[in-house]
């Protein structure tokens, strides 16, 4: 079977399944495979709960008309939805970066949906599966795609943009994250360059952050830039207005007042006002759409609990997250202010030293109720309350509540430190 006769059967049957407990009517079930699993050895299962056909790579599956083999299907996938774009005539914007991703999407989803039919990266399906899935998941009305790309190793983000071939793109930092598969923060720079070296290879443009040295430096000779600065007067410019709590911004003597904590947000809406002025959106729409959006999924939440205010920053994080979160709680008002804070992960060789300039931080910024949890922190050397794992520190803050004050709580995901609320 041709990929043109694949994409013709997708049309005809636009919804993709990789999961048969989530089969849909009439999708179109691949059949992929995993480190536990085999996706072939439930083709079957999915017609019977109605997919319209299977993708399979194992003959001895091919138990219907339906099931169509294919040497790989993960290729077949990815390939598709190569094809899938090509087809389609929406413009593709692709990000990528150390920290703020999901948020960035989501405000410049939230500005541009205002005036195009958009549709965005859901969660963060964002890798060699998810990009995939986000460009099938592209209509015919569909005007703009919003493209997360996410990545821990070197040649990721370049192949992730051979799949999705964006039209634009944008980085949001570089920081330290994924030490340990790039190779450490030159690795991470190089690996998130990929996007832009895509980008300006094939003639796209780049939105960038005219104040960052190192893209400036990236794309000093580049023509097809669109940049913002809250000082040069070459980009667009953007400035700060305030930032206790929540993030305040002026642009072109207009005030937009966000929901947003933490200066490390104001790029990430930076950005969105300077897609939204280059698509054409109106200002007082930006304006509307920044001071709507509200954070979820345990991204900069603010939650009010038991006389406890929460900051709830527990999605994930790493040294560069960690550091100018704990510097922004900082500068929050109230007297009380306890932090609860989670292991790092996949920082390699560099974990224990990363986790002693977290604690020696927190420290230096003035914290006396500090919580870590997990092994790493364990292994500092601090007057701090240490936790091997969540359930010491459980057991902990049942015999011993916090019941006032402000507190922030971070970790990288897998530490699941949103569980912290139920014992609150």
């Amino acid at each position: 079977m041709t990929l043109e006769q694949l994409h013709a059967i997708f049309l005809a049957h636009p919804t993709v399944c990789t999961d048969t407990r989530k089969i849909t009517k009439n999708c179109l079930f691949f059949a992929l495979k995993g480190p536990n699993f085999n996706g072939n050895s439930f083709a079957a299962e999915a017609l019977e709960k109605g997919a319209a056909y299977t993708i399979i790579d194992e003959k001895e599956h091919q138990t219907s008309e339906r099931c169509l083999l294919v040497s790989n299907v993960l290729e077949t996938l990815q390939k598709l939805a190569t094809f899938h774009r090509n087809y389609s005539t929406a413009r593709i914007i692709s990000l990528t970066g150390s920290n703020g991703k999901t948020t960035t999407k989501e405000l410049i989803y939230a500005v541009l949906s205002t005036k195009y039919r958009t549709i965005a990266t859901q969660g963060n399906l964002n890798n060699h599966i998810g990009v995939p899935l986000t460009l099938l998941s592209i209509k015919d009305d569909t005007e703009i795609a919003i493209v997360e790309m996410g990545a821990n190793h070197q040649k990721e983000i370049a192949f992730l943009s051979q799949i999705a071939q964006p039209d634009f793109g944008y980085i949001t930092n570089f920081g330290k994250a994924h030490l340990e598969g790039f190779g450490g923060v030159e690795g991470v720079i190089k690996g998130k360059s990929e996007l832009y070296d895509h980008l300006t290879s094939n003639d796209k443009h780049v939105f960038m952050n005219a104040d960052d040295a190192i893209q400036m430096e990236k794309l000093a000779t580049y023509v097809k830039k669109i940049g913002f600065s809250t000082e040069d007067p070459q980009y667009y410019t953007i400035k700060l207005s305030e930032s206790n709590p929540f993030v305040g911004i002026e642009v072109e003597h207009l005030k937009i007042h966000t929901q947003l904590i933490g200066e490390y947000n104001f790029t990430n809406c930076c950005v969105a006002i300077l897609m939204g002025k280059y698509f054409n959106v109106p200002l007082e729409g930006i304006k509307k759409a920044l001071e709507s959006y509200t954070p979820q999924n345990n991204r900069s939440q603010i939650i009010e609990k038991n006389g406890l205010k929460i900051v709830l920053d527990a999605y994930n994080a790493n040294p560069s997250s960690m550091k100018v979160a704990l510097e922004n709680f900082k500068t929050m008002e109230g007297e009380h202010k306890t932090l609860i804070l989670g292991d790092m992960f996949e920082l390699g060789v560099d974990a224990a030293k990363e986790h002693q300039a977290i604690v020696d931080l927190a420290q230096q910024l003035g914290f006396t109720s500090v919580l870590l949890v997990g092994e790493n922190f364990f292994k500092t050397k601090t007057a701090f309350k240490r936790f091997k794992n969540f359930n010491d520190f459980e057991v902990y803050l049942k015999e011993n509540p916090i019941a006032k004050g402000d507190m922030f709580i971070k970790g990288s995901r897998g530490m699941a430190l949103e569980r912290t609320l139920e014992l609150l």
